[in-house]
């Protein structure tokens, strides 16, 4: 697989886990898969995070040094950030991506744990 290849399926492979991680508790068929999908988002960002940094995500890594071996410097610690930065023209500051980041995914975490067990409709 050639590396702008690679860099784009990553990409997209990122673009589904946090959509996943933002949205599967809202459907009653994907929202045990939710679980699954936070789970191990959280075990990377916290358990893996003791080694490598809090946060840590090893897609990112990965695409980090497909996209430094494809000549791309200055990589932000995040993808979304890298991503916000290039969709708005701006360089948003870390610590503001982070707490988006973060509550966001802390919104879709407390939705999943009521739909998943304190719904009367749960599925």
């Amino acid at each position: 697989m050639s590396l702008p290849v690679l860099d784009y399926f990553l990409t997209i492979l990122h673009l589904v886990i946090i959509g996943l991680n933002l949205f599967a508790w809202i459907w009653p068929k994907t929202r045990k898969l939710h679980l699954y999908i936070v789970g191990i988002t959280l075990f990377c960002w916290l358990g893996l995070g003791i080694w490598y940094g809090l946060g840590y995500c090893p897609i990112t890594d990965w695409q980090w040094q497909v996209k430094t071996k494809l000549g791309e410097t200055n990589l932000p610690n995040s993808f979304v950030k890298y991503h916000l930065d290039r969709l708005t023209g701006k360089n948003i500051p870390d610590t503001t991506v982070d707490i988006i980041t973060l509550g966001s995914f802390l919104i879709a975490i407390i939705c999943s744990v009521k739909v998943n067990f304190f719904s009367r409709n749960r599925s």
